[in-house]
């Protein structure tokens, strides 16, 4: 059965229960005033990846992803932010209002995942449309002692009440220091590292509560939303790496006070992608979105491999490159698929199989899955039948769409950028008999993936 990293506990553990032939999934989803870029994507194909494995057990995942509209602020990484709202802070830069632009970028995060084959989750809540049920956790964590309300509206969690509070990321409540906005300790707060539930403001997007008219924290949301469509006990949590805190200990803390036990049970979180070595940022200029791997020509499905290639909690590097070589797989991958698929139909390979089954339930170890199909690849004393069943058995997890050219009739081949300019300078190289500059170029071709013969006709390519 499937074993995951528990970031909590440090080890890895089994995350069904046993004889469970369901179990209750939720995922931190996204604030939707951005595109999501190829790194933010990877922590949605984590729960994915999660999901497909599990459905090979035959246990059904009830998954929960929220949508964030409303209350992420500009400087939420920190204890207690006074900074602006990311949506409304976005809107006003787009000429929108703040509803137009979160449903714009939430369609857009939509097609994003679609694109990359994540399946939908069993629900999808947003802060706008769950404002009720914060409001409600809110005044039970009031009325538990957890929290309290200030003159302004606002309202703090008390940290020193949840003992436990630091055992996801490490992080002690005595060696919090104030935020670096905060000019020493915020007088409101009964301690520094005390968090905002309710946020008292009469800005846009507010609402009106028992406590004055504002608008919740980040973290309230998804302690609110996971209680609600997912119930007092849940498998598993996973998010991004940067979600440990305080975002996670945060909800942690609020959910487990409210019910008087501990919500999650398992604690999963991936790590961050870098692209050409550097992290993916607005403010540095190295952001990629889908779009642009599309408007490259590349398989959107290329990001999926290529974010394969690397275990889930494993900090990778991705590269144009890298994604190149991935789009050449994956097309080379469903070539071969519909050319099986000519061939009488056999027993999947179980030998192959199992291998890539067991590789999925240690820890979704997607690298050593990856390299079972390379071998099966290339194993022709398997017969053709049983690869094309045996891959196509394997895409229920991979979801890499390998029967897509079935039926269709084989593609022109399509030159790398740049190919046709070194073909073309390798034949002037060849009629000058400079032999040097022929190999060189011809080997600069073989790294776009451009294999070239001499015939007596001249250089052909494939």
């Amino acid at each position: 059965m499937l074993r995951l990293y528990d970031t909590r506990s440090r080890r890895l553990e089994t995350v069904v229960p046993a004889g469970a032939r369901a179990i209750r999934v939720y995922t931190c989803g996204p604030t939707v005033y951005r595109f999501a870029h190829v790194g933010n994507l990877r922590s949605y194909l984590l729960p994915d990846l999660i999901r497909r494995s599990l459905d090979r057990h035959r246990v059904r995942p009830v998954v929960c992803q929220n949508i964030t509209d409303v209350g992420h602020l500009v400087d939420d990484e920190e204890i207690d932010p006074s900074g602006e709202d990311k949506v409304l802070q976005q809107a006003r830069r787009e000429g929108r209002s703040a509803l137009e632009l979160a449903r714009y970028y939430e369609d857009a995060f939509r097609r994003d995942t679609a694109a990359l084959n994540i399946r939908a989750p069993e629900h999808t809540p947003r802060a706008t449309e769950t404002i009720d049920l914060m409001v409600e956790l809110i005044a039970k964590l009031i009325e538990k002692g957890h929290a309290y309300a200030v003159d302004d509206g606002s309202v703090f969690f008390d940290a020193r009440s949840f003992p436990t509070y630091g055992e996801i990321s490490g992080n002690r409540l005595d060696a919090l220091k104030p935020g670096h906005r905060v000019e020493g300790v915020d007088p409101r707060k009964r301690f520094h590292a005390d968090w905002a539930l309710w946020k008292g403001s009469d800005r846009d997007m507010t609402w009106e509560t028992p406590w004055g008219r504002g608008f919740p924290g980040w973290h309230i949301e998804c302690s609110a939303m996971s209680l609600r469509f997912l119930g007092e006990h849940i498998d598993v949590h996973t998010g991004g790496k940067d979600l440990r805190f305080p975002h996670h200990e945060d909800e942690r803390a609020q959910s487990n006070s409210a019910v008087g036990h501990d919500v999650v049970k398992h604690w999963v979180h991936g790590e961050h992608v870098l692209f050409d070595g550097r992290k993916m940022a607005k403010s540095t200029g190295n952001v990629v979105l889908l779009s642009d791997v599309e408007a490259a020509g590349l398989d959107p499905l290329a990001v999926r491999l290529a974010l394969m290639e690397h275990r889930y909690r494993q900090q990778m590097n991705l590269t144009w490159d890298t994604l190149r070589a991935a789009d050449r797989t994956l097309r080379r991958w469903r070539q071969r698929v519909a050319e099986w698929a000519e061939s009488p139909s056999a027993p999947i390979s179980a030998g192959h199989a199992e291998r890539a089954q067991t590789a999925f339930d240690d820890d979704l170890d997607t690298p050593t899955a990856l390299r079972v199909v390379r071998e099966l690849e290339r194993d022709d004393a398997v017969a053709p039948g049983s690869r094309f069943e045996t891959f196509l058995h394997l895409d229920n997890v991979l979801g890499l769409d390998l029967s897509a050219d079935i039926g269709r009739p084989p593609a022109a081949p399509v030159l790398p950028a740049g190919a046709a300019e070194l073909l073309q300078a390798r034949g002037q190289a060849r009629d000058a008999r400079d032999w040097a500059a022929s190999d060189r170029l011809r080997d600069e071709l073989a790294e776009l993936g451009v294999k070239v013969v001499d015939t007596p006709d001249g250089q052909t390519w494939s």
